[in-house]
Parts: structure tokens; C-alpha cells; sequence
């Protein structure tokens, strides 16, 4: 549904974005990360052929960004850091205005915009103008314009940013229902719980080039390492790692407990465990450590 390659841009001097290879398939959420200025934003202004490519390509919904710009704006949603929201509209109206811009008829745009005012509990403002709007309202109706016309490409910059964590989860529900078998959804964002929640991939961008690119587990495999169990008793045992030694890597240890990494932990957690029961000591329990995204962000930003 999107796919690029090399994609390029370049300022004068400045390269803003260096030879990104991008695909993401339908039914698929990408989260794209990657620090301020790192050519997130110019990367999504070219897959909206806003912006022309210095060089490589870019099709979005099978349509090229430079020759079928038209058919390409047609098939994205949109959702800007910036939103251009015109205050002196109000909701309904707004809308209105754009999904005829989108070439939809009167009864579906309206039926629509209500059925999306709705889910995003805007209802009750879609008579107010938009100037009256907070922050977080303006997010919301931005991204129902971007969803208004049901397209199968959503590219989202930030989409929950100054947004309540009530409505941020209610906005992370509403992408996440968005995934279907013919949509690909790229997100923009700084929230790599948000990242980590939503996507199936992620790709991290730095200076203009995708330096780690693949699921969260993935990645996590590849930069972080095998994953690392904590073992917890109910009491001190002496010589616990000695009792274990042939069975694992101990990476720390306490009086009553002991962590170690686990390349295979569907093989090695059940041995440890059949070991400790034939001895019958007690185990309260045996669970994988949390890894983060942001602990392989930052090991790749800052390597």
C-alpha cells in the first residue's frame, strides 16, 4: 500500500531525508520515529506528494507520487503538525466544507461526519466554532477530517499530542480499528508507548536516514539481546545459581533470587522449573523483565 525507494530530499545543501526504503503492506501499522528534524515530516510530505522527490520514488496506493499526484491525494488521510483549522467555521460546517472537497455526496458526508463526531464524544460540539475549540477538541477534529472520506492510506503526525489521556486512548482505540485488510497506517509520533501499542513495525529514522527498521520484539532481539528472566523464592537458598548453573547464563543474583538471559525460553523456563520442583523449593514466581521501546530508541539515536 505504500512503498518506497531511496526516497531522497534535499534543501539547497541540506539533506533533509537520505535514501529511505519504506513498505508497508495493508492491514499494517507503521510507527516511524525519530528525533526532531530527523525528516519524519518531509518523508510523509513527499508520500502525500506535497513535496516533489530529489531522487528515488514513492507509490502510495499503487499510484506514484510525481506522475499521479491527483490519484494519491485522493487515497491519504492526513493528519499535519500543523492543522490549518479555519476558527470561524464551526464543527459540522467544517466538515461538511471538506468532505465535499473530498467529492462525497451531501447525505454521506453529513452521515459521516456525524457517525465520527459521535465516536470521538465531539458531538455535542459540532454546532460550536472552532475558534472555542481546546487543543485537544481541534486534534480530534482534525484527525475525523482526515478520516472522512474512509481512505485506504492514513498518514498521522503526532495524533494524540495535547490531547488528555482519556482522549489519547480514545484516539489510539479509534487507529487501532482502523486496521483492516485493506488499510496501511504510517504514524508520526514522539509517544513510544503509543508506538509500541499501535504498530506491527517500527522504523527509526536519524538525520535523514532509517538507521533500525522491524517489529518491536524484533528489534528488541537485535539490540537489546536475548530476553531476561528474574527467578523469585518464597525463601533464601543457598547455591541457587550453582543448583541452576548447567541450565543458564546468570547475569545477577540475590538471596532469594537470581536473573539470567534466556534465548529460548520456551526450552530453558521449563527446565529451571522441573529442577526447583524436584528439589521442592518453593518459587513465587518466574517472568521476563520489561524491555521498552524506548531502551532500543535510545541505544539507537545515540550510538
Amino acid at each position: 500500500m505504500i512503498e518506497t525507494g531511496d526516497l531522497t530530499k534535499r534543501f539547497n545543501d541540506f539533506l533533509a531525508v537520505d535514501r529511505v526504503s519504506l513498505s508497508v503492506r495493508p492491514g499494517e501499522v507503521l510507527a516511524l520515529l525519530g528525533p526532531n528534524g530527523a525528516g519524519k515530516t518531509t518523508t510523509v510530505r513527499m508520500l502525500t506528494s506535497v513535496l516533489a522527490p530529489t531522487a528515488g520514488w514513492a507509490r502510495v496506493a499503487g499510484y506514484d507520487v510525481v506522475r499521479q499526484s491527483e490519484q494519491v491525494r485522493a487515497s491519504v488521510g492526513v493528519l499535519t503538525e500543523h492543522h490549518g483549522l479555519y476558527v470561524r467555521m464551526r464543527g459540522a460546517e467544517y466538515l461538511d466544507f471538506f468532505g465535499e472537497l473530498y467529492g462525497l455526496a451531501p447525505a454521506v458526508r453529513r452521515k459521516r461526519a456525524a457517525e465520527m463526531l459521535e465516536r470521538f464524544g465531539m458531538a455535542e460540539a459540532a454546532g460550536r466554532r472552532l475558534g472555542e475549540y481546546s487543543k485537544g477538541m481541534r486534534q480530534k477534529l482534525a484527525l475525523i477530517r482526515a478520516m472522512l472520506h474512509d481512505p485506504p492510506v492514513l498518514l498521522l503526525d503526532e495524533p494524540t499530542s495535547a490531547m488528555d489521556p482519556q482522549s489519547a486512548k480514545l484516539v489510539r482505540d479509534s487507529i487501532a480499528g482502523l486496521r483492516d485488510e485493506r488499510r496501511a497506517i504510517v504514524v508520526c509520533t514522539h509517544n513510544l508507548f503509543e508506538a509500541e501499542t499501535l504498530a506491527d513495525r517500527i522504523a527509526i529514522i536519524r538525520r535523514g536516514q532509517v538507521i533500525a527498521q522491524g517489529s518491536p520484539a524484533a528489534l528488541k532481539l537485535e539490540l537489546l539481546g536475548p530476553p531476561v528472566m528474574e527467578l523469585r523464592l518464597a525463601a533464601a537458598l543457598d547455591g541457587l545459581a550453582d543448583v541452576l548453573r548447567d541450565l543458564i547464563d546468570v547475569v545477577g543474583r540475590g538471596e532469594n533470587w537470581l536473573r539470567y538471559r534466556a534465548p529460548q525460553p520456551e526450552q530453558v523456563n521449563p527446565a529451571v522449573l522441573q529442577r526447583l520442583a524436584d528439589r521442592r523449593v518453593p518459587v513465587v514466581t518466574l517472568a521476563e523483565l520489561p524491555r521498552s521501546l524506548e531502551d532500543v530508541y535510545l541505544q539507537v539515536v545515540e550510538s
